[in-house]
Order: structure tokens, then sequence, then C-alpha cells
């Protein structure tokens, strides 16, 4: 199991630079979990690429269901102290914060490609292209 960021997410459906390290990410662990929170962050992620008229509304109404589907069980509340001690202790916003409290919580790695989030915390975050190339 790990805990996978939005952009981790985004790269597994929008096609880009990162897509193949996502996709193999997901062969090598496909126990994805996130913080409730992935889903309005994906969504914000759809609405550029809705209104830069690269994706139609139902391609992104798809994407959001696919990944929905795949994170559907793995969806997490995180502890809102925890996320706030995290905020407290780092230049990181909150947002980020539940991801790393969730990776904490669970016990697990959280990978990202969020280079603030890496720094801040290295026992508890992997960058995607670490994670692809350790296994």
């Amino acid at each position: 199991m790990i805990v996978v960021d939005t952009n981790v997410i985004a790269y597994l459906y929008l096609p880009g630079d990162h897509t193949d390290s996502a996709e193999a990410l997901l062969k090598q662990d496909d126990d994805w979990s996130a913080p409730l929170l992935w889903r309005s962050e994906f969504r914000n992620i759809l609405a550029g690429f809705i209104r830069r008229k690269t994706l139609t509304f139902e391609g992104a109404r798809d994407l959001q269901l696919e990944a929905e589907s795949l994170l559907a069980g793995a969806e997490h509340e995180v502890d809102s102290r925890l996320v706030l001690e995290l905020v407290r202790d780092s230049d990181c916003s909150a947002y980020d914060c539940e991801f790393v409290a969730l990776a904490m919580t669970l016990r697990v790695k959280l990978v990202t490609m969020d280079t603030k989030i890496l720094k801040a915390f290295p026992n508890h975050a992997v960058s995607l292209a670490a994670w692809a190339g350790s296994r």
C-alpha cells in the first residue's frame, strides 16, 4: 500500500511526461490510498483541461469516475491536529500535509513529485521517479 498525491493520480489519467512512471507505479503497487481531498484537487485539474478545451466535459466526467473507482474504499479522513502540526513544522500547505498525515497514519510512503513535500518530509515521502527506479 502507498499514499499517492493528486498529481500522481492525474499523471495516470492525463497523458504527459510522467504518465509512464504513474502506470509503472500502478503495476508495482495497485493498492493506492489518498485523503478525500484528492477528489476536489483532481476535479480542479480537470476543470483546467475543460477550460483550455483540451478535454470535453464528458471526458472529464469519465476520468473522474475512473479515478474514483481506482480509489474506492481507499479514501480516508485525516486527523486535523496532525495536519496542523505538520503545517506548523514545515512550509507546506495544509492540503499537502493531508497526504503526508495519511501516509504517517497508515505507516506507508507518500509517492509524490512535489519537491516541497519531498524536502520537508524525506522520511515519509518518496518521488515518483525514485519509487519507480527502486522497484
